[in-house]
């Protein structure tokens, strides 16, 4: 058996084709029973996200688990093929390694990914398709990512607009905990600022939208209040930070509206970014004394300072999972020559037993002791020689004087 991956993801394949070969969370569950007996070893782990799917088997050759894969989705091979990435062996440990640690993702370092492959393993063994080597391989790789997140700098800056603005306010705030957060918009980015903010402590947040059963979809995993746009003047005022995202062609905070909830709050200072193209946030709200506005540009800037930070931080743990992979394949390397020497000494005791059976049903008949013990000791001695005599024989035949040495060298014939 050897350690075998394929996979495709948003660099081998287009959308369409992605969304083909994905697993629902529904059918993974069988999806994975079946891979694992069509590998012979009973080890598979499926990993499928939106921008990738993975197959992590321990398995007789790559072409098989290929071919289940194609099957599987009902995909012509001509199809597939081409954007299929394959991995054998220690190139399996550290392909998934990377993928764990983010520097496989669309967006460098992204923690999230590490979260799915968790979940994908989770999933493995509780349909009974994890066993040593899938096990060892994914727990290595937890420690392995939690390594290069705790070595390098590979999360530590925003690289995400949604994730820099979250960041901008936890400079400008000594904790987010106590803030009130007004959201502008209920589409994706601001949902990805409100996950952001829950996981900084934020437990007072309101979305205003257009739509309110949008935003209310969106509030119930955040334990947020829903608004219409019309209600912000009433809700401004608390705020401490707002944050607007949405599809308006025209302002919909102004810089009068905003100067007269400062007006109501006494003056405490207000952090609003505006990540809107065209903007949310009248410009002029930034002349404001206790108004600190942030753009997109300006968050802009801070991403790209940022991904150079990051792409420093992925040279180092490129690094990490390189030595790490070697090292794990020393420890698949070592449970082969344990399996090698159990096998060996099974084998052994079997002949031994063998032998000893015949020798003893010779006794009870009556047969003359030192004869039988004799024959047993040269029987036993041959079934025992037998083997290693024929990969002498087959060396010195060849000329291959390495694997004559290696021999030799095995059954201790060149020891003094």
């Amino acid at each position: 058996m050897s350690l075998v991956a394929i996979g495709i993801n948003h660099k081998t394949a287009s959308v369409d084709l992605r969304e083909k070969v994905a697993f629902a969370p529904d059918k993974i569950h069988d999806a994975m029973k079946s891979l694992a007996n069509s590998t012979k070893s009973g080890e598979a782990v499926i990993v499928s996200t939106c921008n990738r799917t993975e197959l992590y088997c321990n398995a007789l050759e790559e072409a098989a688990v290929v071919e289940w894969f194609e099957q599987y989705h009902g995909l012509d091979h001509a199809d597939v093929e081409p954007c299929l990435y394959k991995y054998e062996g220690r190139e399996v440990a550290k392909h998934l390694m990377r993928v764990s640690a983010g520097l496989d993702s669309l967006v460098l370092g992204e923690p999230q990914i590490l979260g799915q492959v968790k979940q994908a393993f989770v999933k493995a063994k509780e349909a009974g398709t994890v066993a040593v080597t899938i096990d060892r391989l994914f727990q290595n790789t937890f420690s392995v990512a939690k390594k290069i997140r705790t070595e390098t700098e590979i999360g530590s800056a925003a690289v995400s607009v949604a994730f820099a603005a979250v960041s901008m306010a936890k400079h400008i705030f000594s904790s987010l905990a106590k803030t009130q957060v007004l959201l502008v918009g209920a589409g994706e980015t601001i949902e990805l600022v409100a996950r952001h903010l829950k996981d900084n402590g934020v437990s007072s947040m309101v979305v205003a939208n257009r739509t309110v059963s949008r935003a209310e979809a969106m509030c119930e995993e955040f334990g947020a209040k829903a608004i219409t746009l019309e209600q912000i003047p009433d809700f401004l005022p608390k705020a401490d930070i707002v944050i607007s995202s949405t599809a308006s062609p025209l302002p919909i905070l102004g810089k009068g509206m905003v100067e007269k909830a400062l007006k109501q709050r006494r003056h405490q200072p207000m952090l609003l970014v505006d990540i809107a193209v065209p903007r949310d946030i009248e410009a002029e709200v930034a002349d404001l004394d206790d108004a600190f506005l942030y753009t997109v540009d300006d968050l802009h800037s801070i991403v790209e300072q940022n991904m150079a930070s990051r792409r420093e931080a992925a040279e180092q743990a490129e690094l990490i999972a390189e030595e790490e992979s070697h090292q794990f394949m020393e420890w698949m390397r070592s449970l082969e020559s344990v399996d090698s020497i159990r096998e060996y000494r099974t084998q052994s005791l079997a002949i031994k037993d063998e032998m000893v059976d015949k020798a003893l049903n010779k006794l009870a008949q009556g047969g003359d002791s030192e004869k039988v013990l004799l024959e047993l000791a040269n029987k036993l001695t041959n079934k025992l020689i037998h083997a290693p005599t024929q990969a002498l024989t087959a060396a010195s035949r060849q000329g291959d004087l390495n694997a004559l040495g290696q021999l030799r060298n095995a059954l201790g014939l060149d020891k003094s």
